[in-house]
C-alpha cells in the first residue's frame, strides 16, 4: 500500500507545478528542482504499481515500508517548507526550501536504487507463497448438511436457464455476488440436481480461485470427464486442452468454473470448450466481479445474488444450530434476533450459528445477541475475514485506499457519493487530471462491480449512484486495515484548549454523546515520536466532525485549527458557526472545506490563500437561505472545482491585464450552486465557462442578463432554477440555453405551462424535473413536437388538472414519475404508443391516475411491447406523507 503514499506526494508536487497555480512565484524559483523530483517519483510510482500487483497478500515488504515512510516524510517536509516561504517570503526560507529539495531528492534516489536492484534481478513476490487459497473455504462453511437452505426463487430460475432449449453456441451463465453470499453453494445445488444430471452428457467442475493455474483448471475439468492416470498429469497445457476438447465434442456439456477473478482467466480457458455441434450446452461461472460476468456471460442470463431476507436467514441459522433436532421455544426469539444481526450474509449466519451450535444455555445466546460482531471477530478460525480478505487483497492500491475511506463514516450509514468522491480527490489518491470526477466515479463503479460496495440510491433516471454503503463485515475489514496503518491512521478525538491539549485521546462513550472529531493521520514514521503532539498535528491531514452539540463560537476547536498546518480535508457540517474562522485561512494545503452557518456569513478577502481548495461547501441550518457574498478575491482559488452554497453572490472577476475584456476565471470549475439571480453578468458567466452543473436561486427584479450570457457555458450539462422566475421570463427561445444541456430542474418558478414549448426544443435534454409549482396553471396543452431526447419526466406538487399530449410530444420517454399531483385525474392515454416507455411511477396521486397507468400498461402489452412497470405508492387520501428527496 506504499503506492497511496507515493501518489499523494506526486499530487502535491503536481499542484505546485500547475500552470495556473497561485504558487507559481514559489514554484518558478525552484521549478527545476520540483520537475526533477517529480520525474524520479513518477518512475517510482510505476515500479510500485507493478510490484504491488504481484504482492496479493496485502503484507508490506521491507522495501514498501521504507518507500511509504520516505514518501510521507518528503511530502510533509516539502509542505512545511513551502508554507514557511508563503508566510515569510524572504531569502532565508527560499534557501531552506532549496536545501530541503536537494535532501529529499537524495532520499528518493536511495529508494530508486533499491527498486532498480529488484527489477534487475527480476525479483517479484511469489503469489503462491504469500497467499493461501481459501477457494474451498466458503463452500465448506456454507455447505450445510449438503443441502442448500433458502434461495428457492434463484435456484428455480437457474435450473430453468440450464435446462431450457436454446439454439446456437453454448450459453454462459454467471452467478455474481460478494464473498460469502452463497454463489458456490447455489452452483453446487443445481449441478447435482436430478434434472441437470439427466439433461447433460458431460458434467465437469473446476475451482479457478485467485491464484489460478490454467493447467490445474484443465486437470480439474478432465478429472470429471475421463478416468485419469498419472501420465495425464505430466502432459503440457496444449495436450490437456486438446484432450478436453475431444471429450466435449458433439456432446451436451455442463461446465462449472467456480470463483473466477478476471476476464483474462476466462479468455485463457474458453477456447477449450467446443462451440459447434454442442447445442444445449452450458457454462456456469461464479464470480465476485460484475465486469467478469458482463464480459463472459450471455446477455440477460447473469444471476445477481443479494442478501437473504429475514425468513431465509432464520431458516439457515436454525438448520445449522439445531440441524435435525427440535428447536426449544425459548431459543426462537433470541435466535431470530441473532440471525437478523447477520444482515443477510449466509457466511456470517453459518459462522455464528456454527459457533453457537455447542451452546445450549439460553443465557449464552442472549449474551451473543447483544454483540454478534464480537463473536465473529473473535472466531479463532477467522473464517469471515479470510473469505472477504481475498476480495480486498485483489484490489489495486488506489482502490484499496478508496475502500478504506468507508471506515471513516459511521457504521451502516448511507454515504452521499459526492462527498465520498470529493474526499478521495482531496486525499490525493486519484490522478491529477482534468476529469478527476470521472476518475473517482470509475473507482466507485469498480468497487460496486466487485460487490464490495452496496448501492443505496440512484438518480431518478437510474444513471448515477447517489448514495452507497458497505456491509458491516466489509466495514470491519476496513477498520482492521486502517488499524494496520498502511495508508492512514484514524482516531476519534476530543479537543481541549492548548493549555490542556489532548488531541489524540480516544473518545469515551460519554464523550460520544456530545459528538466528536475523527481525524486521519499519515502513517507513523519510525523516526517520529508518537507522544509528540506537535508531530501528531503535522501528520493530521483530515478532520471530520460527528454529531457535535456545540456552536463554533465556543473555543473547542477554533484556536486549535491553526496548528493543523498540513490539513487537506476539513469537514465541519455538524457544527453551527457564526463567523468565518480566521484560523482556516492559514491552512494553505486545504483541498476540501465544508462548513455550516446559523446566520449570515462574511467571507474574508484572505480566502484566496486557500489556493489548493477544490471543494467549498457552505450549508445553512434548516430553513435558512441567507445570501452569502463572496469577495472579489474568491476568484484566486484557481483549483476550485465544486462551489456549493444555498445562495451565493459572486462579484465580477478582476481584470488580469490592462485590457478590461480579460478576466480571471475558474478554469477547473465543475459545480456552482446556487448563484444569486442578480449575478448573471457576462463577466461572472465567462468566469465559470467550464462549469458542468449550475444552479440559480432567488428572484431579482433587475435585468440580470442571463438570456444573453447563458450560451457562453458550452460545457454545461445540468441546470437548476429555484424561485427565480424573473430571470427566466425574458427567455423566448431555446437557443438561449447551451445545446449541451442534458438535465434541467425548475423549482417554484411559477412559469406558465406554455413555457414548456420552449424547453421542448432543447436538442439534448434527457431529464426534466418540474418541482413545487414550477409551472403555474391548471392546463398543459403541448403545442409543439419536441423533447426529442427526453428520457425522464418528473412532476412534483402542482395544480395541474388537464394534461393534453401525444406520443409525438415525448417520442423516446422511458420514465414518467408523478408525485403529489393532487388535482390531476387523467394522463394522456396516447402514452401507450411510446414504445420506449419503461416505468410509470405515481406517488401521492389520485387513484384515478393509477387506472390510466394500468390502461397504458395493458395497451403496451397488446401492442407486443415490453410491459411498462407501474408503481403506485401512497394514493392521495390514504397518506399525505412524502419522504422522497428531490
Amino acid at each position: 500500500m506504499a503506492h497511496a503514499n507515493v501518489a499523494s506526494l506526486l499530487r502535491t508536487i503536481e499542484s505546485l507545478l500547475s500552470s495556473n497555480s497561485p504558487m507559481r512565484s514559489v514554484s518558478c524559483d525552484h521549478r527545476e528542482d520540483f520537475s526533477a523530483l517529480h520525474e524520479k517519483i513518477s518512475s517510482l510510482e510505476v515500479f510500485l504499481k507493478n510490484f504491488e500487483k504481484n504482492n496479493v497478500s496485502g503484507e508490506l515488504t521491507d522495501l514498501e515500508v521504507q518507500i511509504k515512510e520516505v514518501a510521507n516524510i518528503v511530502e510533509q517536509t516539502i509542505q512545511l517548507r513551502v508554507t514557511e516561504v508563503v508566510l515569510a517570503n524572504d531569502e532565508k526560507t527560499h534557501e531552506m526550501l532549496s536545501d530541503t529539495l536537494q535532501l529529499v531528492a537524495d532520499d528518493i534516489d536511495c529508494i530508486r536504487k533499491e527498486s532498480t536492484k529488484i527489477q534487475d534481478k527480476g525479483k517479484q513476490v511469489s503469489e503462491g507463497s504469500l497467499v493461501q487459497d481459501f477457494s474451498s473455504l466458503t463452500n465448506n462453511i456454507l455447505n450445510v448438511n449438503n443441502n442448500m437452505v433458502g434461495r428457492d426463487d434463484q435456484k428455480e430460475r437457474l435450473l430453468e436457464d440450464l435446462t431450457r432449449s436454446y439454439s446456437g453456441e453454448p450459453k454462459v451463465i454467471p452467478i455474481v455476488g460478494m464473498g460469502g453470499i452463497g454463489k458456490t453453494t447455489l452452483a453446487k445445488e443445481v449441478y447435482n440436481s436430478e434434472s441437470v444430471l439427466r439433461r447433460f452428457d458431460v458434467h465437469a467442475w473446476a475451482t479457478v480461485s485467485q491464484q489460478h493455474n490454467r493447467k490445474d483448471v484443465l486437470l480439474g475439468l478432465l478429472r470429471s470427464t475421463i478416468n485419469m492416470d498419472d501420465t495425464v498429469k505430466t502432459r503440457d497445457e496444449a495436450d490437456l486442452a486438446d484432450m478436453l476438447q475431444k471429450c466435449l465434442k458433439r456432446k451436451r456439456y455442463l461446465i462449472v468454473l467456480d470463483d473466477i477473478w478476471s476476464c483474462e482467466v476466462w479468455d485463457g480457458v474458453r477456447r477449450c470448450f467446443p462451440t459447434e455441434d454442442n447445442e444445449g450446452s452450458r457454462i456456469l461461472l461464479t464470480t465476485r466481479i460484475n465486469e467478469v460476468a458482463c464480459y463472459a456471460g450471455t446477455a440477460d442470463l447473469s444471476l445477481q445474488m443479494g442478501f437473504m431476507d429475514q425468513n431465509e436467514s432464520w431458516n439457515l441459522f436454525k438448520s445449522v444450530t439445531f440441524a435435525n433436532e427440535a428447536l426449544p421455544y425459548e431459543f426462537e426469539n433470541t435466535g431470530k434476533q441473532i440471525a437478523d444481526e447477520c444482515h443477510g450474509l449466509p457466511l456470517t449466519i453459518v459462522v455464528v450459528a456454527g459457533l453457537l451450535k455447542s451452546k445450549r444455555a439460553i443465557e449464552d445466546w442472549k449474551s451473543v445477541a447483544k454483540d454478534v460482531k464480537s463473536l465473529v471477530a473473535n472466531d479463532p478460525d477467522e473464517q469471515c475475514s479470510r473469505v472477504l480478505g481475498l476480495s480486498y487483497n485483489h484490489l489495486t492500491s488506489d482502490l484499496k485506499a478508496c475502500l478504506l475511506h468507508f471506515g471513516i463514516f459511521q457504521e451502516d450509514s448511507e454515504i452521499p457519493v459526492k462527498n465520498l468522491m470529493r474526499s478521495w480527490m482531496a486525499e490525493g489518491f486519484l490522478k491529477l487530471e482534468n476529469d478527476l470526477e470521472g476518475e473517482a466515479e470509475k473507482c466507485l463503479q469498480e468497487l460496486v462491480s466487485r460487490c464490495l460496495v452496496l448501492v443505496c440510491k440512484k438518480s431518478l433516471d437510474g444513471t448515477k449512484i447517489r448514495s452507497c454503503k458497505v456491509h458491516d463485515l466489509i466495514y470491519d475489514l476496513c477498520l482492521r486495515e486502517i488499524q494496520r496503518g498502511n495508508v492512514f491512521i484514524m482516531n476519534d478525538i476530543v479537543l481541549d484548549s492548548m493549555h490542556n491539549m489532548q488531541p489524540f485521546k480516544r473518545v469515551t462513550g460519554d464523550e460520544i454523546d456530545f459528538g466528536f472529531y475523527r481525524v486521519l493521520l499519515t502513517p507513523v514514521h519510525r523516526q517520529l515520536r508518537d507522544h509528540d503532539n506537535n508531530n501528531l498535528l503535522k501528520r493530521t491531514r483530515s478532520l471530520f466532525s460527528f454529531h457535535l452539540k456545540c456552536s463554533f463560537s465556543s473555543p473547542v476547536l477554533k484556536s486549535e485549527l491553526i496548528h493543523f498546518k498540513l490539513l487537506k480535508v476539513l469537514e465541519l457540517t455538524h457544527i453551527e458557526i457564526d463567523n468565518f474562522p480566521l484560523q482556516i485561512l492559514s491552512l494553505i494545503w486545504l483541498r476540501y472545506l465544508a462548513l455550516q452557518f446559523h446566520k449570515n456569513l462574511d467571507i474574508l478577502p484572505e480566502i484566496c490563500r486557500l489556493w489548493n481548495l477544490q471543494t467549498f461547501i457552505v450549508t445553512g441550518t434548516t430553513g435558512r437561505s441567507d445570501l452569502i457574498t463572496f469577495p472579489e478575491e474568491i476568484w484566486g482559488l484557481m483549483q476550485l472545482r465544486h462551489l456549493k452554497v444555498k445562495r451565493v453572490y459572486l462579484p465580477n472577476p478582476p481584470s488580469v491585464s490592462a485590457d478590461k475584456g480579460s478576466h480571471t476565471r475558474f478554469s477547473n470549475i465543475q459545480t456552482t450552486s446556487y448563484l444569486s439571480s442578480c449575478c448573471c453578468t457576462k463577466e461572472v458567466i465567462s468566469g465559470i465557462r467550464n462549469v458542468k452543473k449550475l444552479g440559480f436561486s432567488g428572484n431579482n427584479l433587475s435585468d440580470s442578463g442571463l438570456h444573453s450570457n447563458l450560451a457562453y457555458l458550452q460545457q454545461l450539462e445540468i441546470l437548476s432554477f429555484i424561485r427565480c422566475s424573473c430571470i427566466l421570463l425574458p427567455v423566448t427561445s431555446a437557443k438561449v440555453f447551451p445545446a449541451t444541456l442534458k438535465k434541467l430542474k425548475l423549482e417554484s418558478t411559477y412559469l406558465d405551462w406554455s413555457y414548456m414549448d420552449i424547453i421542448a426544443e432543447l436538442p439534448n435534454l434527457e431529464v426534466l424535473k418540474l418541482i413545487d409549482d414550477a409551472c403555474d396553471g391548471e392546463e398543459w396543452q403541448q403545442n409543439v413536437k419536441g423533447f426529442t431526447r427526453l428520457k425522464l419526466l418528473f412532476i412534483h406538487d402542482n395544480r395541474l388538472k388537464c394534461w393534453k399530449a401525444t406520443n409525438d410530444n415525448f417520442p423516446v420517454l422511458e420514465r414518467l414519475m408523478l408525485s403529489k399531483c393532487s388535482t390531476l385525474k387523467e394522463m394522456p392515454i396516447e402514452f401507450a404508443e411510446i414504445h420506449s416507455l419503461q416505468l410509470i411511477e405515481l406517488t401521492s396521486c389520485l387513484p384515478g391516475l393509477g387506472k390510466y397507468a394500468a390502461r397504458i400498461q395493458k395497451e403496451q402489452q397488446d401492442l407486443g411491447n415490453n410491459p411498462v412497470d407501474v408503481r403506485i405508492s401512497n394514493p392521495w387520501g390514504e397518506s399525505d406523507s412524502d419522504s422522497e428527496e428531490y
